[in-house]
């Protein structure tokens, strides 16, 4: 049985421990090794042993890729220096004037990547509620050769159905890219259900530790694969050595890390539910969120980003904000701390005045792996300022 074979086999929480990740050969070390080397010696003209210069591929390098694409079960896995970057290798591979559609709820990186470089260099864009498949069929233009959609979506956390997104698609030619960022492939896995391309920011869950930042693609389409990784030689955003280490010792936790961050989410959701400062709770678990169907057909848990609407209006999600001290005010999502942010004001302050602002009284959470019962007491004390 070869190796690949094996690890088909083996559960996700041992993938993500050593798939990719054989001791080394020249010392035996059960972790793998940081190659800073930039260039590596050849045997003779063009023989060397799978390495020629470090921009083109890296051992370390090549031991996230390997691991990541196992996880989401992909023959192909591409690591970048930044989700964005990792973004950017994709809709290269467009050709002039081909459409963009792009769900109307998204990271606020994301719009300005399609809005103000792509859409101004020939490339038109649509935003779309992606839960209405009606609505994307009968308003769907000719010249539409690519679907973006995160499932959940940053920061509303909207699910959407990707298997029927990808039929609509597919039936006009069009490939589908989900960004599975929020959900991580221990909680979804896009290319089962049909997607073509999955993009993440391993900044995220995969990092989990605000230590890194990176990006990854999978896929499992070998002629897409033979593009990517061309612009991704081509272009060269390509992460360090030691920042592909940093990820892949993040991924070795990202079972467990996910399944406290899940279960602290929900004792947030809890709290947030019975309190009379509290407009509106946005999480895929409850019954009336958008999507709740797509997210519990597609995702094995809901996640750990949890958002709010304030009854008071903008004013009061900068105090409750500004007013924990548990949960840190920053940008940035899916680490082992707990985060708090004013996405109108921070992450999606780009989207202003587009088909993409978010509402200002939301608050949005990223919920981290401390004391459930100390988060909850934190934000507590936190709306009372609003």
């Amino acid at each position: 049985m070869g190796e690949a074979e094996q690890q088909s086999g083996w559960d996700f929480d041992t993938r993500a421990i050593h798939a990719g990740q054989a001791p080394d050969p020249t010392s035996g070390a059960v972790v793998v090794p940081i190659t800073l080397s930039t260039t590596f010696a050849q045997d003779g003209v063009g023989g060397h042993k799978g390495f020629e210069y470090s921009r083109s591929g890296n051992p370390t390098r090549a031991a996230l890729e390997a691991c990541v694409a196992s996880l989401e079960g992909a023959r192909h896995g591409l690591a970048f220096a930044s989700g964005l970057a990792a973004e950017d290798n994709v809709l290269r591979m467009l050709a002039p004037r081909d459409r963009i559609v792009l769900g109307n709820d998204a990271y606020g990186g994301t719009y300005r990547l399609i809005s103000k470089l792509y859409g101004p260099i020939g490339h038109p864009w649509t935003a779309a509620d992606l839960t209405d498949l009606d609505g994307l069929r009968s308003n769907w233009r000719d010249d539409t050769a690519l679907v973006w959609l995160e499932t959940p979506t940053n920061p509303l956390l909207t699910c959407y159905d990707i298997e029927a997104i990808v039929d609509v698609a597919h039936e006009r030619g069009a490939m589908v890219v989900v960004d599975n960022t929020f959900a991580t492939p221990y909680l979804q896995l896009p290319l089962s259900l049909g997607a073509d391309v999955v993009v993440h920011s391993a900044t995220k869950y995969l990092g989990g530790h605000s230590d890194v930042v990176g990006g990854f693609l999978a896929l499992n389409d070998d002629a897409y694969a033979e593009r990517l990784t061309f612009t991704q030689n081509a272009a060269g955003a390509v992460p360090a050595p030691f920042d592909c280490y940093l990820v892949l010792r993040g991924v070795k936790t990202l079972a467990i890390r996910m399944e406290r961050q899940c279960s602290n989410a929900r004792a947030i959701v809890d709290l947030l539910l019975g309190h009379p400062a509290v407009e509106r709770v946005l999480y895929p678990q409850l019954p009336d969120h958008p999507g709740h169907a797509a997210a519990a057909k597609q995702m094995r848990d809901f996640g750990a980003m949890v958002s709010f609407t304030l009854r008071g209006g903008e004013e009061s999600a900068m105090r409750v904000a500004a007013g924990t001290e548990l949960f840190t005010l920053a940008e940035s999502l899916g680490a082992v701390e707990s985060l708090i942010e004013h996405p109108g004001k921070m992450t999606h302050a780009s989207a202003a005045g587009s088909p993409l602002e978010v509402p200002p009284a939301l608050v949005r959470l990223s919920v981290g792996i401390e004391s459930a019962a100390d988060l909850v007491a934190d934000l507590e004390q936190a709306l009372t300022l609003a």
